[in-house]
């Protein structure tokens, strides 16, 4: 084992690509394991304090070992170009599987919810979205994307109280904002994408994850899953399909009257 650990990582990458034994594998992954944590950083940067930032990594880590089983350096490719989008995909699956990013969104509608509710309480009037967004210190981009995520996922008792003046009135009681979506079309799109994608496999999710919500090239997820580029655009085509035609044999059920 000490004479393992004083090879070169060159070494050690021709000792594992010879044997194939755990010794080799651990040592790569150790030598490896700075990118797991700086992309599990990175995204975790972006999440609700709840999201561990140990479970990313472990995540992160299973995406690490699968990039060094399946590297090929005869390919000209860096293995630290190849492993990072592996290991990013990795995560952003474990993420999803386990509905922390809807909870993002939730956690987000409630930081507007309270912004918007103290400063109703400071003004005695509804506030406007530039004095939201000085009050949360968003640029107005920022805060925009941030109230699309509030509309999609908030959720109001109709008997909420808030005052106004001298009285008292319930949510049930708010006139309808017309430019507001409708919550039941709202949450038949969610329903209608999760009941599409529940079948996809790992790879499926990972192509339709990286190439619409990652922006990644065709070259680049094959890249990562280890396919080739051909491939990929002929599997991403098939899940298009598929997934078409579901919807086509379910549209009835999602019908809005």
């Amino acid at each position: 084992m000490k004479a393992k650990q004083e090879l070169s990582i060159k070494e050690i990458w021709e000792q594992f690509h010879k044997t194939r034994d755990d010794c080799s594998r651990n040592l790569l992954m150790e030598h490896y394991r700075d990118i797991v944590r700086y992309s599990a950083e990175r995204l975790h940067s972006k999440l609700p304090d709840k999201v561990e930032l140990d479970d990313l990594i472990s995540a992160g880590i299973f995406g690490l070992m699968d990039a060094i089983d399946a590297y090929d350096p005869s390919r000209g490719v860096k293995f630290e170009t190849y492993c990072s989008p592996r290991i990013k995909g990795s995560i952003l699956d474990e993420l999803r599987s386990m509905d922390w990013v809807p909870r993002l969104v939730r956690a987000r509608a409630h930081q507007l919810s309270k912004a918007t509710h103290s400063l109703e309480t400071d003004f005695g009037r509804k506030p406007t979205d530039e004095e939201i967004a000085e009050e949360l210190k968003l640029g107005m981009e920022e805060f925009k994307r941030l109230q699309r995520d509030a509309n999609a996922a908030s959720q109001v008792s109709l008997n909420t109280k808030y005052t106004d003046g001298d009285k008292d009135i319930r949510e049930i009681d708010i006139i309808k904002d017309e430019k507001s979506e409708n919550p039941v079309v709202e949450a038949q799109k969610r329903d209608l994408k999760n009941l599409l994608t529940k079948g996809l496999t790992r790879a499926e999710r990972l192509i339709i994850v990286l190439y619409y919500y990652e922006e990644m090239t065709m070259k680049e997820i094959g890249a990562t899953l280890d396919l080739s580029e051909s491939r990929v655009s002929q599997m991403h085509s098939s899940i298009i399909a598929r997934l078409k035609a579901q919807m086509n044999t379910r549209k009835k059920e999602f019908a809005v009257e």
